[in-house]
């Protein structure tokens, strides 16, 4: 017992020693001032940042292409795009890979299907893996199917869907995956999903490739294209803007 007594004091005192050096250091060692972050000027009401590469902006589709590297073909009025119909997806003539993209798209008011039938297109970071594009507001699906859901993948914590035919917006947040020099996969990649403002995917891991049929995979690749897909519904896109991480 009488070792116990002793010790406790022995431990406190240590402590409290510490604590008092500890309160001695200048302030200036923890204080880092370089390097320094670039400055930008942030946009105001999702405007792009300006540090952003705009990818279209209601003008014109320069910045697309189908995928056969024939001009994209989308409807463009007014400041938006709109999927025609059996013309075929588009893309991006860059490539990306870990980046942080807004993109605003609208569903058909009026009622063209149900389920996955909605309302659908999608969105594939480097051309490869989907973001679901559906109207889910008056609309059942699966759930690992519903909009901004890793298609067949990831479940959004919410619904945060607005009415068919009101604008809707995505805020992306995409890390790719990377690859060793022998097309081994060494990380996967991940995302962080804002559908409206809301938290709907928090830095989940994609597990591969978002197949209709069967598993995920992941095939080595480098950076790839954005992709907006042609699933037969009139979606509308504007406000395409990314920045490259």
């Amino acid at each position: 017992m009488k070792r116990i007594f002793l010790f406790v004091p022995l431990v406190l005192g240590i402590t409290f020693g510490y604590a008092q050096e500890k309160k001695q250091w200048p302030p200036e060692l923890t204080e880092v001032w370089e390097p320094k972050p670039p400055q930008i000027t942030p946009g105001e009401e999702n405007a792009p940042p300006s540090d952003a590469i705009v990818l279209f902006d209601g003008s014109n589709l320069d910045e697309w292409t189908a995928p056969n590297g024939r001009p994209a073909k989308w409807e463009v009025e007014g400041d938006a795009v709109t999927v025609v119909p059996g013309r075929r997806s588009i893309q991006t003539k860059r490539s990306f890979g870990d980046c942080q993209l807004h993109i605003e798209f609208r569903t058909p008011q009026e009622v063209q299907g149900e389920g996955q039938d909605s309302g659908n297109s999608g969105i594939f970071l480097q051309g490869r893996y989907e973001v679901q594009v559906l109207n889910n507001y008056d609309n059942e699906t699966y759930v690992n199917g519903m909009v901004s859901s890793i298609y067949k993948q990831h479940i959004p914590l919410v619904n945060a869907s607005r009415p068919r035919g009101e604008w809707q917006t995505y805020d992306i947040i995409y890390t790719a995956p990377r690859f060793n020099e022998d097309g081994m996969l060494i990380k996967p990649a991940y995302i962080t999903v804002l559908y409206n403002g809301v938290l709907t995917l928090n830095h989940v891991e994609i597990k591969g490739s978002t197949e209709y049929i069967g598993l995920p995979k992941y095939m080595p690749h480098g950076e790839g294209p954005l992709q907006l897909q042609d699933h037969g519904n009139r979606v509308s896109y504007r406000n395409i803007w990314i920045r490259e991480l």
